[in-house]
């Protein structure tokens, strides 16, 4: 009977064999050889989806490049089906606010809940995959952490009206729907700046965070939380913009300048979020920040500039700066450069493993995903999660995807995702002649490449098995290897790249 403790040894050695600890793959592939094949179309649907599925890539493969991005660029034109079932069951994860509070108490985390898993169910379901990962993106981008204070009744909303709204559309018009929404005037402590005592907090993340980065001085975040009093929370717990909080005087902040005379400032404010989305310096940021999500932890240079003036040639429109990235040779050159989240490892999983959405697992999913720190929305301080393979590596990270890859492999947990009735067959529809030849083609099937040599013989090891072991049908230990063999491709290193 095989144990865990042999299927984690075996991973292991896999990992051994590269010289490297899993998940932070190197960029540079080990001795052993390429660790993914350098197929344009696998590559972009790694890094534009969270995770292929065996029928993503045949429809892709027909499309071709342009093909598959005109499609998924056009979402309300995706049959998505499954993801809206499961939406049907967390109605309060996009609600207006007064839905929320007519249907909670006050300070629930109900709405907190269905959110995340909402985003957990999209990420696994949808087939509005670049969208969903450009919303990911967005999200982190103009973070408001949930749970967090104040914003139980708020949250929601903002994905609905502020990052989904806006994720295919202009900057410019995203970050004033952020600027003017209760949960980030929350969030970040505008809501009670006045001009008696301006509150500097989102003046300086919506420089430093939003928009220019470390460009600004603390003149022009004193000059910005000035400007910015009177954008507030009213009595309903809209937005409303109260003229007598609104400290006047003329205003100069990394280049714009304002008069400032009226009371009635928020035209002003308005001016400047259009210049800080269309400022130089903040079309860099976002360039560099899409290609550390899309291309690689250290963007390339010359990428994240023609990116920039892409953004700025198409007014902060996002649609082509993401168009420009995905068919450039720096995205081209950069396969295996990019390593899985613990969350884009669960969702890839299940994707590939062809597990079948359930409301009830959900739970799960999103729980399993807070043990791993990763949980939609929950990154704590205002930057975002970290999305460089450095922030997720440890061994017991390493430990928690391979716990998980068995888990689903075995149906263990959670149980109420459904399965093919045989995981194995759905994977390797005709049954190959050796050992070696059936990890082959489940790491083909998994992963869209075969394993090095070492990583073959490492997992082979769980079935006490050799690479030129012959297979046949009436092998009595194939179907109780099968879910470990399974498993243990999904915990190689070749996997945990995207």
């Amino acid at each position: 009977m095989t144990s865990r403790r042999t299927v984690l040894a075996a991973a292991t050695a896999v990992v051994v064999s590269t010289g490297v600890v899993a998940p932070a793959v190197a960029e540079a592939a080990p001795a052993s050889g390429p660790l993914l094949d350098n197929d344009p179309i696998a590559h972009l649907l790694r890094r534009a989806t969270f995770g292929a599925t065996p029928a993503d890539l045949a429809a892709a493969r027909k499309l071709g490049v342009n093909g598959w991005l005109d499609r998924q660029f056009n979402p309300a034109k995706i049959a998505d089906s499954a993801s809206d079932r499961l939406l049907q069951r967390l109605p309060l994860a996009g609600a207006t606010p007064s839905s929320v509070r007519a249907k909670l108490p006050g300070h629930s985390y109900e709405a907190f809940g269905q959110l995340g898993r909402a985003a957990v169910a999209r990420a696994a379901w949808s087939n509005r995959q670049l969208f969903e990962s450009t919303v990911m993106f967005w999200s982190n981008h103009l973070h408001v952490a949930a749970p967090s204070s104040g914003v139980w009744d708020t949250r929601g909303d903002y994905d609905t009206q502020v990052i989904r709204k806006h994720a295919f559309g202009r900057y410019a018009d995203m970050l004033k729907a952020s600027a003017r929404h209760p949960a980030m005037l929350t969030y970040l402590d505008q809501r009670s700046s006045t001009k008696a005592h301006p509150n500097e907090n989102y003046a300086r993340e919506l420089m430093e965070l939003h928009t220019v980065g470390l460009e600004y001085s603390e003149a022009d975040v004193k000059a910005a939380s000035r400007l910015l009093t009177g954008m507030t929370v009213g009595a309903a717990g809209g937005y409303a913009y109260d003229a007598s909080k609104h400290a006047t005087g003329a205003v100069s902040i990394l280049g714009f300048s304002h008069a400032n005379t009226k009371a009635d400032g928020e035209a002003a404010v308005l001016a400047l979020l259009d210049h800080l989305a269309r400022h130089r310096a903040t079309a860099e940021r976002i360039a560099a920040k899409l290609c550390v999500r899309f291309v690689a932890d250290v963007p390339p240079a010359a990428l994240v500039d023609r990116l920039a003036d892409v953004y700025l040639a198409n007014d902060t429109a996002i649609v082509p700066v993401l168009r420009a990235l995905f068919t450039s040779a720096e995205f081209a050159a950069s396969v295996g450069r990019k390593t899985r989240t613990p969350f884009e490892d669960m969702i890839a999983s299940i994707r590939v493993l062809g597990l079948g959405p359930s409301s009830e697992a959900l739970d799960a999913l999103y729980n399993l995903m807070v043990n791993a720190g990763n949980a939609p929305f929950r990154w704590a301080p205002p930057n975002g999660y970290p999305d460089v393979a450095a922030a997720w590596s440890s061994p017991a990270g390493f430990v928690q995807r391979c716990n998980l890859h068995l888990n689903l492999a075995t149906g263990w947990y959670p149980t109420q995702l459904t399965r093919p009735a045989d995981l194995l067959k759905s994977l390797v529809p005709v049954l190959p002649a050796t050992w070696g030849a059936l990890i082959d083609a489940l790491a083909v099937a998994l992963i869209g490449a075969r394993l090095p040599a070492p990583h073959t013989a490492a997992v082979l090891s769980v079935a006490a098995k050799l690479p030129n072991s012959v297979l046949t049908s009436k092998d009595k230990s194939l179907a109780g290897a099968a879910p470990y063999l399974i498993a243990l491709v999904l915990d190689s290193p070749s996997f945990q790249l995207r």
